[in-house]
């Protein structure tokens, strides 16, 4: 595992891990037309769907800090910041 415990490595998947966990999410749970009615409007679901699509990048930091890969866990948390702020400010 030690291979892998690199910063850019972790970003990358903290990026693209919550844009793939919102696509699916809003697939099984059907919510694309309640999202074209909506026309993307601030606060509500926007941010709401923004901090679920963060869940699976906390339970790989969880992941990685117990497995010691220090670099790696930096990374997705790096990664996620812009999830995160972007369902702050949407809610506002």
């Amino acid at each position: 595992m030690q291979r892998f415990d690199k910063y850019w490595i972790g970003i990358v998947i903290g990026l693209l891990l919550p844009a793939i966990f919102g696509l699916v999410y809003i697939d099984t749970m059907g919510l694309w037309m309640p999202l074209k009615q909506l026309n993307f409007a601030v606060g509500g679901i926007i941010s709401k769907l923004l901090f679920v699509s963060v869940f699976p990048d906390l339970a790989l930091i969880f992941l990685f800090y117990t497995t010691e890969s220090w670099r790696l866990s930096k990374g997705v948390l790096i990664g996620a910041l812009p999830y995160i702020l972007a369902s702050f400010i949407a809610a506002m």
